[in-house]
């Protein structure tokens, strides 16, 4: 069972949540290491759809680092990533340049509070949704926040780039 807190824990997505003033919840929920999805974990542990649920991806987009926000429930179009952001080869990043760059670990990246603001692109199906989830930057927490405001914190823009 997730437990909800308004109160920041203090990761840097939590702390740059509140000195902006954006409203938030954090869900903690105990991670299990042998989970074969951290997405489709926390959305069970949370009990919502894992359509509501959102994972941040880093992407290598013609030598650049993108960050990509795309529902648990489907996975990451690189084609349609490379060309949300007028690239024309997108790959998934090293695991070890991901950590390095945004300061989190693989399984708690989140698209908030990151070492280097990388140019990032949220899939467009979060768009209307009264709230999403995204990870708070570590394994087994989860903060739920407007899409509106994770985009304009994140300097991202919407496009379609999940598939399934």
């Amino acid at each position: 069972m997730a437990k909800k807190s308004k109160k920041s824990v203090g990761t840097p997505a939590t702390v740059a949540l509140t000195a902006a003033g954006v409203p938030f919840t954090t869900h903690s929920y105990e991670h299990d290491p042998a989970a074969p999805s951290y997405g489709e974990e926390a959305a069970e542990a949370l009990g919502v759809a894992p359509d509501q649920v959102f994972k941040t991806l880093l992407a290598d987009v013609d030598g650049t680092l993108t960050v990509a926000v795309v529902p648990v429930s489907g996975s990451l179009d690189l084609k349609a990533l490379a060309a949300a952001v007028g690239g024309k080869r997108a790959t998934m990043a090293d695991p070890a340049a991901a950590e390095r760059s945004t300061g989190y670990v693989r399984g708690g990246i989140s698209p908030l509070g990151q070492r280097k603001q990388l140019r990032t692109v949220v899939d467009a199906s979060a768009e209307g949704r009264p709230t999403v989830c995204v990870s708070a930057g570590r394994r087994g927490l989860e903060v739920e926040l407007a899409p509106e405001d994770l985009v304009a914190l994140t300097g991202a823009h919407l496009a379609p780039i999940a598939r399934g």
